[in-house]
């Protein structure tokens, strides 16, 4: 089974959860910008977590689909309608698993995020390279050609379960798992020394030179900070300092040592939340202590527990 990508979106790329095991060899984590919704679509589709999806950006591509297949769309809001074989385009809402007959499905603008994810029955099937499916654009390996995709690529799917399906098939449930998250909450961060809460102290807006390497802040320059230039490891996360004043928040593609100035990390339950965020967009930080941090992980894993369940049970 496969999928033909008639159109492929400004940049749409082939992720899973990401490389674990490879950042001493100088190996980035690439992976989805949010692996929580790339794994709850799978959940809606029947997949194992860590299978590979499309990271869509800004807009999303035109696939054919040439076999009935099951897919789900979780992330920001998109503009999608499928095209069957035979009848009248209908719109396909998101957050809920969607049975479609062969036809061509249209993943349009993406509202209110920048970022969203398509899981298909049987996942995204490209070869593994060091243990992940996901693409790692700055090195130009995984996924696709480690390359974004492009018209006339064909996508192999993995087994899933045959749809007997004429007809697409529309459940009324959905999942929203950020129901109660507001988009203009702080980004809350550990920082590293008492000089980084000055970060919080000031409004930041996205830089167009943003990319899934990292998060380009502008705003007024923070002081330099003082440091030995000497290159030190980074992660998805780290807050870096570079000369102008200008913080760079690092993401999933994100080089593995650095010699900037780390003004602190993003604690985990908020990193996912950059991942919507659009060249011109606003943001704040909230300096928070370890305990903070541990405490909203722990709640996003018993939220995303919850859900998965509720999923399980509407299969059962």
């Amino acid at each position: 089974m496969s999928l033909r990508v008639l159109a492929p979106g400004p940049q749409t790329t082939v992720q899973d959860l990401g490389r674990e095991g490879w950042r001493h060899l100088g190996v980035a984590r690439a992976g989805a910008l949010d692996p929580r919704l790339a794994m709850l679509a799978n959940r809606l589709v029947g997949n194992a977590a860590a299978a590979a999806v499309l990271e869509m950006t800004l807009q999303g591509p035109s696939l054919e689909l040439v076999q009935p297949l099951r897919v789900a769309l979780c992330g920001a809001v998109v503009a999608a309608r499928f095209e069957p074989a035979a009848g009248e385009p209908i719109p396909i809402p998101s957050g809920r698993p969607v049975d479609l007959p062969r036809g061509i499905l249209h993943v349009g603008a993406l509202a209110g995020g920048a970022r969203a994810w398509l899981a298909i029955a049987g996942g995204i099937d490209v070869a593994p390279v060091l243990g992940s499916r996901s693409t790692d654009l700055r090195g130009g390996f995984g996924g696709v050609e480690g390359r974004a995709l492009q018209r006339g690529d064909a996508l192999p799917l993995g087994a899933a379960p045959a749809l007997d399906c004429s007809a697409p098939r529309i459940p009324g449930w959905w999942i929203d798992p950020d129901f109660d998250v507001a988009r203009d909450a702080p980004i809350r961060y550990r920082p590293a020394s008492h000089a980084a809460t000055a970060l919080a102290e000031r409004r930041w807006r996205v830089g167009a030179r943003s990319n899934r390497q990292g998060l380009r802040l502008e705003g007024d320059a923070l002081d330099a900070l003082a440091g030995d230039g000497i290159s030190a490891a980074v992660a998805p996360g780290t807050i870096q300092l570079p000369a102008d004043g200008q913080p760079i928040v690092l993401l999933a593609d994100a080089q593995t040592v650095g010699g900037y100035p780390r003004l602190g990390h993003v604690i985990a339950a908020d990193l996912p939340r950059l991942a919507q965020l659009r060249p011109g967009d606003a943001l704040r930080f909230q300096a928070c202590d370890a305990e903070t941090a541990a405490r909203a992980a722990c709640s996003w894993r018993a939220r995303l527990a919850r859900i998965e369940l509720a999923i399980e049970e509407r299969f059962t």
